[in-house]
């Protein structure tokens, strides 16, 4: 059932009726709604097979060489697969909107393998510091959207090269400053180590770092300036 239902909601999204995936899986109506309550509970259960299928792929590029490239290809790749995926399209604009959430583990899960190839390619000098995950998200949503309604004749990839551009550190050209992300973040916005966004401590203090890893990088360098 999973099975016909995914091939069903790539072609047509959520808007494939149920009767049709029961028919391509061989079974009834009732067959279905005995394992799924609901035609949305079977479209959830499938994009969260693929977008963990983008997680899974993000995690075993963790350590890859190049990790500029690693990134950059990787950003292409889910644009791509994406726009032919009517059910992702439907999934990741309503969640754009606010009107769809894959599930919370899997959506953390996602931003979290992502964020280790934005911190790897910032650290390699291939990507611009002052952007964070959040910031990718939200570009591959607007990337994705661009693709399905670029003008006629416009070549398929060519607003994903646009965005890959926008992240890509500025060298020997001038690039926008981003404004400041205020309120839940602090006054600096980036950790001083890896640039990723960081939020307002506890105590009220502006926070340095992003986290723990960051803040031990910082006193190791420290002390390896001392010494």
């Amino acid at each position: 059932m999973l099975e016909a239902a995914r091939s069903a909601f790539e072609e047509g999204g959520l808007a494939v009726p149920l009767g049709e995936i029961a028919r391509r899986a061989g079974v009834g109506p009732g067959t279905v709604y005995r394992h799924f309550p609901s035609k949305e509970a079977l479209f959830r259960a499938t994009v969260v097979d693929r977008i963990r299928l983008f997680t899974d792929t993000a995690r075993e590029l963790a350590d890859a060489a190049d990790p500029g490239a690693v990134f950059f290809r990787y950003l292409a790749a889910v644009v791509r697969l994406s726009a032919r995926n009517k059910a992702l399209q439907d999934a990741l604009e309503a969640s754009a909107e606010g009107r769809f959430r894959p599930s919370e583990d899997v959506e953390q899960g996602f931003h979290a393998a992502l964020r280790v190839l934005l911190t790897r390619a910032q650290e390699s000098g291939d990507v611009r510091k002052d952007v964070d995950t959040e910031d990718v998200v939200a570009l591959l949503f607007g990337c994705l959207s661009m693709e399905r309604h670029r003008g006629a004749g416009a070549p398929a990839g060519r607003m994903t090269a646009l965005m890959c551009d926008s992240l890509r550190m500025g060298r020997g050209r001038n690039v926008t400053k981003l404004p400041v992300v205020r309120g839940s973040r602090n006054e600096t916005g980036r950790c001083a180590v890896c640039g990723e966004a960081v939020r307002v401590a506890r105590t009220g203090r502006p926070a340095r770092y992003c986290g723990g890893g960051c803040r031990q990088r910082a006193h190791r360098e420290r002390v390896r300036g001392r010494g």
